[in-house]
């Protein structure tokens, strides 16, 4: 049940009212960033309530029960605001946000309309859009593990136990040659292939996923990603680069020599061996069936 100060309601109760909306971002790197759709900047509980953000909220429907309601904000990019390139490298994604209703000329007077999370972000034009979905869509959300033949951890992390420091690599970039396709420096004491499936992080904070890492006669390396990236990056950005990891035992044991920590299920059966028959040419001795 929402509570509504006493002297809010008493305002609300009035023949005429001072009210509007304010959001309070909160991403997942703790930086909160406050906007208002008054005409003047707001504060209260610690936030500056930006006005003139160009921010503005779609009709939105409230449902009893626990299906996951959805409503959408949409906003323009500003220096003092949000900057498209927070969006694009994902800084604002899974965010939460809480929208009030304040009385704008005693800010106090307020009450919490809902909280929100920030799902799928449109850019163009200049604009965003965002979606805002309600805490209950995390009930649709796969928990807990799974078992599954390939590990479910991240090379590095606190499951994985592998230290990254013999697979890190720094450099700086030469040419971007396309959007997809990076010449580098900075590499030439890795193989061919090293940094195949790792992940490059840029000084700007940009970072991108690789599909592969070649390298040249005369010591550059050529960086391909996964994907292309949303912005130019100029000649000489320094970058970190990390090894990657494709999930298999034989790799973590091979490569890694970390089979103890691999956090998958390498020796359970799937599905087509379930729907098979014995036949007399495998040995069935009670051993592993996958290497």
């Amino acid at each position: 049940m929402r509570t509504i100060p006493q002297a809010f309601k008493t305002h609300l109760d009035g023949q005429a009212t001072t009210t509007c909306h304010c959001w309070r971002v909160t991403r997942r790197d703790d930086v909160v960033i406050g906007f208002t759709d008054h005409d003047r900047d707001l504060s209260f509980d610690g936030t500056n309530f930006l006005a003139a953000s160009g921010f503005e909220a779609s009709e939105s429907e409230q449902a009893a029960g626990l299906g996951a309601e959805a409503d959408e904000v949409a906003g323009g990019f500003s220096s003092a605001a949000i900057e498209e390139e927070d969006l694009a490298v994902g800084r604002y994604d899974g965010a939460r946000v809480e929208l009030f209703l304040v009385n704008w000329t005693a800010p106090d007077e307020r009450m919490l309309l809902n909280i929100r999370e920030i799902g799928e972000v449109v850019r163009a034009g200049g604009r965003f859009r965002a979606e805002l979905r309600s805490m209950a869509h995390r009930l649709n959300q796969p928990q807990g593990r799974l078992y599954n033949r390939r590990c479910d951890a991240s090379l590095g992390d606190g499951r994985c136990r592998m230290n990254l420091a013999a697979w890190r690599g720094e450099g700086s970039v030469v040419e971007m040659i396309d959007r997809s396709r990076l010449l580098v420096s900075g590499l030439s004491g890795f193989a061919d292939g090293f940094f195949r499936q790792g992940r490059v992080v840029f000084s700007s904070g940009l970072s991108a996923e690789l599909d592969g890492h070649g390298r040249r006669q005369d010591g550059t390396a050529v960086l391909s990603l996964w994907l292309p990236l949303e912005e130019e990056v100029e000649p000489g950005r320094a970058f970190t680069v990390t090894a990657g990891c494709d999930k298999t035992f034989s790799m973590c044991r091979e490569r890694f020599a970390n089979s103890l920590n691999f956090r998958g299920f390498p020796h359970v059966p799937g599905s087509d061996f379930a729907y098979s028959y014995a036949d007399g040419e495998r040995v069935h001795d009670g051993g592993p069936i996958f290497e």
